[in-house]
């Protein structure tokens, strides 16, 4: 297993990581993911730690803390071989404060994921998502605070915008506040726009991508065609409507590149829309999902070997789409503004 620096840190993690959405299955929308126990976790870790997987992602919100206990209790007598991280911000119960990026909810949020996995410390602490209603100054304090009391190693963020990220970067700078290391972002195959704007700022700044849903929220399975009806147990059924958007014939036309190349290198269409990512500039790490072995054993299959720099250019044609304003303008500017790289 390949490991790599977390942004501009001294931390390294591997190229994989787990996640955890499929355990516990405690409501309607997660079920449809999975609904992975305590011993089957403890399986799928044990396979991880086999392969030198020694990452696992979790939230507070995957199925109401039901996946951090599931994690918990899968890593328990060996918490010092894995690396934990974990996310808040997104809604964890009625009260006016159970939600959000203040120094309240942020406290009470580590407190209980700490609770729920067993641990005394976070690995990995992310916010969720970007909470305008808290002044920055404010949250990064807090997180600040957690740090220095030993709760949290490292800080990343989930879902912000470029500004939302450089300011908060801005104000670690400014007062001597512990700064993001890590952006826990959507980025597929299907879905370059973290390529747009938050991936020249990971480059500058040193922020490191943690890919979520890399298969393009499960459309990149190999098991979805071109003039075939979605698989009866693919979650899209229940889920297509929650993920990232994207239209069927833009899937189609990058599936049929992916088909291509599969054809070429003999591994399998998820396998190369993991590797093509773990050859883009700014990845640290791609958080993989699996309901069994068998999906787990899969995805570990697309570390220890890489695209050539064709194979990389056609799965890149096929996958580009029409940029936004200003991205399209600052493309024909490319002397003096070039893509990452």
């Amino acid at each position: 297993m390949e490991h790599r620096f977390l942004g501009r840190s001294g931390f390294q993690v591997p190229v994989l990581s787990l996640g955890t959405g499929t355990f516990g299955g405690g409501n309607e929308f997660f079920k449809a993911w999975g609904d992975t126990d305590v011993q089957g976790a403890t399986r799928l870790v044990d396979i991880c730690l086999e392969h030198g997987l020694t990452m696992f992602d979790s939230a507070d919100i995957y199925s109401g803390g039901l996946a951090e206990e599931v994690l918990g209790g899968a890593i328990k007598g060996r918490r010092e071989k894995v690396i934990v991280s974990t996310k808040a911000t997104f809604r964890a119960g009625d009260g006016p404060n159970e939600v959000g990026a203040s120094r309240h909810h942020l406290i009470q949020a580590v407190e209980h994921s700490l609770r729920r996995l067993g641990t005394d410390y976070i690995d990995l602490f992310q916010l969720h998502g970007f909470d305008a209603k808290t002044p920055v100054e404010e949250t990064l304090n807090a997180l600040d605070d957690l740090v220095r009391a030993g709760k949290i190693r490292y800080l990343g963020v989930s879902n912000f915008s470029g500004w939302h990220l450089m300011k908060s970067l801005s104000v670690s700078e400014r007062y001597n506040l512990q700064r993001y290391v890590a952006n826990q972002t959507y980025y597929s195959l299907i879905g370059r726009d973290y390529e747009w704007e938050l991936m020249p700022l990971g480059l500058e700044q040193g922020v490191g991508a943690v890919v979520w849903s890399p298969l393009g929220w499960g459309r990149l399975t190999g098991k979805i065609r071109r003039g075939q009806p979605l698989p009866a147990g693919s979650r899209l059924h229940k889920t297509a409507d929650m993920g990232p958007p994207v239209a069927d014939e833009h899937v189609h036309k990058v599936v049929d590149a992916l088909d291509r190349v599969a054809a070429e290198t003999g591994k399998s269409v998820p396998q190369i829309a993991l590797n093509w990512l773990l050859q883009r500039p700014t990845v640290s790490n791609i958080i993989v999902g699996a309901r069994n072995e068998e999906q787990l054993r899969q995805n570990l299959g697309a570390v220890g070997w890489t695209l050539t720099p064709e194979q990389m250019a056609s799965l890149e044609a096929a996958s580009a789409v029409t940029l936004p304003y200003p991205f399209w303008h600052q493309a024909g500017f490319a002397e003096r503004n070039p893509a990452p790289v």
